[in-house]
């Protein structure tokens, strides 16, 4: 099935409407929805889709070759004519287009790249000399973040100035999942989501008849599902040096944030563990935090974004002999009990992908323009404090805690983030207080005498 990618989709179309050339260039992380979001979109258009394997330019260049042909001969497969080069081949496709709308797709463009060198040249030379009266709709599609944004978008590149538009494919939000994840009750969505995240290969993984107990056991915990083997096989297929890799993030996943923590968890020199962190951020699965309103420097933070990375390095490793001697249930067992604790920074995001959502809706006090985690030295007692969510169009502050316990918040949370909201400098703060359950009377009764209070139950955001 597919779901979502409303807004790309439109935009492709809108797009593909014109009637004229266009090069939209579409990357992202392994995974994350691609090369089905291009089939949708074709699906009911004339086209020529090839995709690059990693492999020799001849093997590539008879691929393309045999796309054509079935474009031209449909339903046949057979002893069709190979091209002499990428060259060749592309004009052709140019010189189709010149009397028709016609798609032309290369997935997986840095395997193409990498076996014919003086391609991007090609593309360059064939795009200025048909551009202005072909109708070709000219997909660029890649996996390789640092290759796409380098070699295709970059300054450098010889496609510089020649995409007229770029997608870069990002993962669902938890309202998105919803739509495949319907027929559940809304928290067992919501704790599927926090062990497989928004990427589609990843929960499309996921039997919608299965409990989220028999899920996890059967397609994460297993050491023959594809989930289970995912981390791993991801990092094989873009990094070298897997091992160090694999190292970083367990320290990330147990709790070293800070650069110098990870370094010596690690057991590696700064310099080192600082390049992986680059490139596991260029992958998506790493970010950067800093505190809301604050330049980049020592109070920096690394934290796992994906979820299957946060949860699988957060539970598995510590639990590889269990699980190789079939006791899954057993390790479900033991993850079960820590879990409440685990999806608190899930909730945390969701409540911000939820706040994003009501900004673009114009439902808040005011429209914010960035969002992020705050932590910081309370002057007064010298104790080190944390605000989930601060939003702000730097006049005006949203100030958030988000709790996701199976008990109602208490009057003492909302006192606590008042505390806190005073250690901020803003001209006019909101309160907002997200819950998983609810909130006790007095909590309700004190937000009321606040006046600037929003209390938002789960239920609520969706």
């Amino acid at each position: 099935m597919f779901i979502g990618r409303k807004k790309e989709l439109l935009s492709l179309e809108k797009l593909y409407n014109t009637d004229k050339y266009q090069m939209p260039v579409i990357y992202g992380r392994r995974r994350i929805g691609k090369t089905a979001l291009i089939h949708e979109f074709i699906k009911d258009k004339p086209h020529i889709a090839f995709t690059a394997i990693e492999s020799s330019r001849k093997q590539n260049l008879e691929n393309l070759s045999k796309s054509i042909y079935s474009f031209q001969n449909p339903g046949e497969t057979e002893n069709f004519p190979v091209y002499g080069s990428f060259a060749q081949a592309i004009e052709y496709i140019f010189q189709l287009s010149m009397g028709r709308r016609l798609v032309f797709v290369i997935d997986e463009y840095p395997y193409a790249a990498k076996c014919d060198l003086a391609l991007s040249s090609v593309l360059q030379a064939l795009i200025d000399k048909y551009q202005q009266d072909s109708r070709l709709f000219f997909i660029l599609c890649g996996s390789s973040m640092s290759f796409m944004e380098e070699q295709v978008l970059g300054y450098e590149s010889p496609l510089y100035g020649r995409r007229t538009a770029q997608f870069k494919i990002q993962p669902f939000t938890f309202g998105e999942t919803l739509e495949y994840f319907k027929d559940y009750d809304k928290i067992d969505a919501m704790n599927l989501y926090g062990v497989c995240g928004g990427t589609p290969q990843y929960f499309l993984q996921f039997d919608r008849k299965m409990t989220v107990r028999e899920n996890v056991i059967q397609n994460v915990l297993n050491t023959n599902s594809y989930l289970f083997e995912e981390p791993q096989n991801l990092l094989k297929q873009e990094v070298r040096e897997a091992a160090l890799y694999n190292t970083v993030i367990s320290a990330i996943a147990c709790g070293s944030t800070k650069l110098s923590e990870i370094a010596s968890k690690s057991g590696e020199e700064t310099s080192a563990c600082f390049a992986v962190l680059k490139k596991l951020m260029a992958l998506g699965l790493i970010q950067r935090e800093t505190p809301y309103g604050e330049k980049e420097g020592r109070k920096s933070l690394y934290v796992i974004s994906d979820n299957l990375f946060r949860f699988w390095y957060r539970f598995v490793p510590g639990n590889i002999s269990a699980l190789q001697n079939d006791m899954a249930e057993t390790v479900y067992d033991i993850i079960e009990k820590k879990f409440p604790l685990y999806m608190g920074m899930v909730f945390e995001d969701v409540c911000g992908q939820y706040l994003w959502q009501m900004n673009r809706q114009g439902k808040l006090p005011f429209v914010f323009t960035g969002l992020g985690r705050w932590w910081g030295a309370n002057p007064s007692t010298r104790e080190q404090e944390e605000i989930d969510i601060v939003a702000s169009d730097g006049k005006n502050a949203l100030i958030c805690e988000c709790k996701w316990r199976n008990k109602e918040v208490e009057k003492e949370v909302l006192d606590r983030l008042v505390l806190r909201s005073s250690l901020l400098f803003y001209q006019q703060k909101y309160l907002y207080l997200f819950s998983k359950t609810g909130f006790s009377d007095a909590c309700v009764k004190a937000a009321k005498d606040q006046g600037n209070v929003t209390l938002v139950t789960f239920q609520e955001m969706f």
